[in-house]
């Protein structure tokens, strides 16, 4: 029956992952106010905190979601979904039932609406506007526009980018950023509505004024989720849809994207004065072509007037004006290096790119860290060439400085295609020794030696090098590999990791805690030992039973 919902478990495993899939699973019974629409389903989640889960129905995969928990607003399908996901899979045969009715509502909804008077209509949206404040708040902002009472939608769009109402001590902090970023966005319609009601040049400058305060303002918001970057992006959206309408003055309005670009409220958005290049046209170009070159000139190093030179030379496409340009200020990473060999390469200039490519590696060969990407350029057009031997001895270089899993990663994959990984991997495996024997006692995680060794499947030999040296991390990373193999000494390991658990509370070490406590489980099963188990946990739970949330989670998770 799941099927015919378009999605089943594997599905949501799929799109979690893992670990988020079996994190869900101990969120079954906090799953609350399910409701079911025509193509998505919403529901509440009791977590950390209270969080909204909207699950959308159809699409490639069957399903995707959206949580408003920080992991799930970085766009991650997160155990909140899963949770919700699974409710609905539990409840599969009602939801098709559920579905036919929202869509129902839906269209008795309409047909109610279509069949009002006019009079019954406005008294309809009085009433609601009466109890809604950001409803009349729109709808005003609304009618102002129309009826071109700008001073009216100028005072209410510079009041919805105003924080300071949100503002506790002068700051936004993270829990507020949300409803401020909602009247941001209301600012972004209502310059919108000026645009299409025959006012966009007014909308021009009243977006400009706009985007002036939120920069101000940007600073002393706490913005981790970025909604309110989002909000403050969908301004500038409307100053350029304005513009695009307006056909304002080309060469004002290159004089105000250079003191935008160059100003010090730049951080709030990302515009790319070439979006505006229509709307500038030759004379507009020309002036701010004129006004980076003025900027750049004093301030050479000025990563504001870099950029902004960097665009306009690019839209000339001039290739050897922005490698000089470029040239002019290498990053000791080689990031500017491998721009340089791009563009070159972009033009067709493959030979000149390709020395820019190495004159990088040489310039950065003392560097501990270099940007991977210029590697691996200089590596994929030796491997093009069949230089295999000279794309090994480039990471092996890379290795030596860097030290690292993923140098170590790189050159493993050099030195197979090379045919030479035996011989390589010993000298490589040595020095991670070395290293390791230098660090005893004194690093802050375990050496990249125990990583390298697990990363090649190599687990005796990351066994005997565990002792005194690995850190918690790989302790866990090794039993959860070694497991089957070895259950006696996974299991020690994963007892071994619990004691510290008991100290610190919190949902996170408790899940933590019941996460290695199930694997310690399946080690007793595997070794023929579940009561010894039972009886260790039945101590845990008589040694902590005074935390009812950890008793919560393990009783949630079968233990």
């Amino acid at each position: 029956m799941a099927r015919t919902l378009g999605f089943g478990e594997d599905d949501l495993r799929a799109l979690a992952g893992a670990r988020s899939f079996e994190r869900g699973l101990g969120y079954l019974d906090a799953v609350t106010g399910l409701e079911v629409g025509d193509g998505s389903i919403t529901a509440v989640v009791h977590g950390t905190d209270v969080y909204e889960v909207e699950l959308t129905l159809g699409g490639s995969t069957g399903i995707s979601g959206w949580c408003d928990c920080p992991y799930g607003q970085e766009g991650n399908f997160c155990k909140h979904c899963v949770a919700v996901g699974l409710t609905v899979l539990r409840q599969a045969e009602a939801i098709p039932r559920q579905r036919a009715a929202a869509r129902a509502r839906a269209v008795g909804l309409a047909e109610w609406l279509e069949g009002l008077s006019r009079e019954e209509l406005v008294a309809l949206v009085r009433e609601q506007i009466a109890g809604d404040r950001e409803l009349r708040r729109r709808l005003e902002l609304r009618a102002a526009a129309a009826h071109s009472d700008l001073g009216t939608v100028r005072e209410r769009v510079l009041a919805l980018v105003d924080p300071r109402p949100f503002a506790r001590y002068g700051y936004v902090e993270y829990a507020d950023a949300p409803g401020y970023a909602r009247q941001v966005g209301e600012a972004a319609d209502a310059l919108r509505a000026l645009t299409s009601g025959g006012q966009a040049a007014r909308a021009v400058g009243l977006a400009e004024e706009a985007i002036r305060a939120l920069g101000e303002a940007y600073g002393e918001i706490d913005d981790s989720d970025g909604v309110v970057g989002q909000a403050v992006a969908a301004v500038a959206e409307a100053h350029l849809e304005a513009c695009g309408v307006a056909h304002p003055d080309p060469e004002r309005l290159a004089e105000w994207l250079a003191g935008h670009l160059l100003g010090d409220g730049n951080d709030a958005t990302d515009l790319d004065p070439l979006d505006y290049a229509d709307a500038l046209g030759p004379s507009g170009l020309a002036r701010l072509r004129h006004l980076a070159t003025e900027a750049r000139r004093r301030s050479p190093r000025g990563w504001a007037e870099r950029y902004l030179m960097e665009r306009l030379v690019k839209a000339e496409g001039d290739v050897d004006a922005l490698v000089a340009l470029y040239a002019g200020d290498l990053a000791p990473s080689g990031a500017t290096h491998l721009c340089i060999a791009e563009e070159l390469d972009a033009a067709g200039r493959v030979d000149e790119a390709l020395a820019w490519a190495e004159r990088g590696l040489r310039d950065t060969a003392s560097e501990a860290h270099v940007d991977g990407r210029l590697v691996d350029y200089v590596c994929d057009r030796y491997g093009r060439a069949g230089r295999m031997a000279e794309a090994v001895a480039v990471h092996r270089d890379r290795f030596q400085v860097e030290r690292s899993l993923a140098a170590y990663q790189q050159l493993r994959a050099a030195a197979r295609a090379a045919d030479c990984w035996e011989a390589e991997r010993g000298a490589a495996l040595a020095a991670l020794r070395e290293d390791a024997r230098r660090e005893r006692g004194g690093w802050y995680r375990g050496p990249v030696l125990i990583d390298a060794l697990l990363d090649d499947g190599d687990l005796d030999a990351a066994w005997s090098e565990a002792a005194e040296r690995a850190d918690d991390r790989q302790w866990q990373q090794l039993a959860d590999l070694s497991r089957e193999a070895r259950p006696a000494d996974a299991l020690a390991v994963y007892l071994r990791l619990v004691e510290p658990l008991k100290e610190p509370t919190g949902e996170r070490v408790y899940e933590r805690m019941a996460r290695l406590l199930l694997d310690a489980r399946a080690c007793h099963r595997a070794l023929g030992s579940e009561d010894e188990f039972t009886a260790y946990l039945a101590a845990l739970r008589a040694e902590l039973k005074r935390r009812r949330k950890l008793m919560t989670i393990l009783d949630r998770h079968g233990l």
